[in-house]
């Protein structure tokens, strides 16, 4: 009877894991200096590289890309997170990603999150919610932009899986992953 309660009690504690957030590489934030982008004109609205080392207009911005607006204080944000991460290392160069965190207390927010959830690619700092007009009330967002800057589609909701981010990928920014 010992041996069955000892042999159960190491299978439920071994068989536990988080679903909420797998265990992922440590995130970095990047800077902003790669994005592809042309001059931005008089007028745009223009956000800050986390970093701090630039500003970028949204307006301006070139794909093939894929631009996901999240905030570290959204559930849905944190659930879509590790396909992100997952999609990006499979893109492997093919598809850049853009994070815009949106309406943080503080940078630093921001920059945890990306740190713990595994994030390598480069996000702008959205304080105060002036991309509400271009992107919307809720997060998250996540915009399929081609190479003349257009957005080819505007995902509204969480991502489910990164099957579906290549899906939607390859469907609208014509990219094979």
């Amino acid at each position: 009877m010992k041996k069955a309660l000892i042999l159960l009690l190491a299978l439920s504690l071994t068989s536990c894991t988080s679903a909420t957030k797998p265990m992922t590489s440590k995130g970095e934030v990047v800077d902003c200096a790669e994005v592809e982008q042309v001059a931005a004109k008089p007028g745009e609205t223009v956000l800050n590289c986390l970093t701090g080392s630039q500003k970028i207009s949204v307006a301006s911005l070139r794909g093939p890309l894929i631009i996901n607006v999240w905030g570290s204080w959204c559930g849905p944000c944190k659930q879509e997170m590790p396909y992100f991460v997952d999609f990006n290392q499979r893109a492997n160069g093919k598809v850049k990603l853009l994070g815009i965190a949106v309406e943080e207390a503080k940078s630093q927010d921001a920059k945890d999150f990306i740190i713990s959830y595994g994030v390598t690619w480069p996000n702008l700092y959205d304080a105060k919610g002036i991309t509400r007009a271009t992107f919307g009330l809720g997060v998250p967002v996540t915009w399929f932009v081609d190479k003349a800057g257009a957005v080819a589609y505007k995902h509204v909701g969480v991502v489910k899986s990164t099957e579906e981010l290549i899906y939607l990928t390859e469907r609208y920014l014509k990219v094979a992953i």
